[in-house]
């Protein structure tokens, strides 16, 4: 299955490709602060592949905060988030936000609530090296012609 997702405004964007075909897709509802007020609820398949596209740099300044370890890739044109990276080992790792998919039936998506206070950063880290995917590119923007 091809999972394709972005901010509002198509600033960021991502296709996740998600293999077997799932029958339902396992979401995270953080209860931070910063994913609640960003109605964060993360998906990851370890098996996947994403690719990720950002038509202007400038406008994904990236937000970190708590232990400074994940990349809140929020768009400051429209305000969403749709993905979280963590560079581990020369390697980037990645979540995506299920709230910003454009293709996929709601009725795939199973949010549980999860709570990652009190994990000390190196079960966290380990966590993120074991759960979340781990083919992750950046595809440079398709160039308008004649621009």
């Amino acid at each position: 299955m091809l999972i394709q997702g972005s901010c509002h405004c198509g600033n960021i964007s991502f296709d996740l490709t998600w293999e077997p075909e799932p029958a339902e897709i396992p979401a995270r509802a953080c209860g931070c602060s910063f994913c609640v007020k960003h109605g964060g609820v993360w998906t990851s398949n370890p098996a996947g592949a994403l690719r990720v596209t950002v038509r202007d740099p400038s406008l994904d300044p990236g937000y970190f905060f708590g232990t400074g370890t994940g990349r809140f890739h929020v768009c400051s044109r429209c305000g969403v988030v749709p993905l979280v990276t963590c560079t581990l080992d020369d390697r980037t790792y990645a979540v995506v936000n299920v709230n910003s998919f454009g293709n996929v039936d709601r009725a795939l998506l199973h949010p549980v609530p999860a709570s990652f206070e009190g994990e000390d950063i190196d079960a966290r880290l380990a966590r993120r090296k074991r759960n979340w995917i781990g083919d992750v590119t950046f595809a440079a923007p398709a160039q308008n012609a004649g621009a």
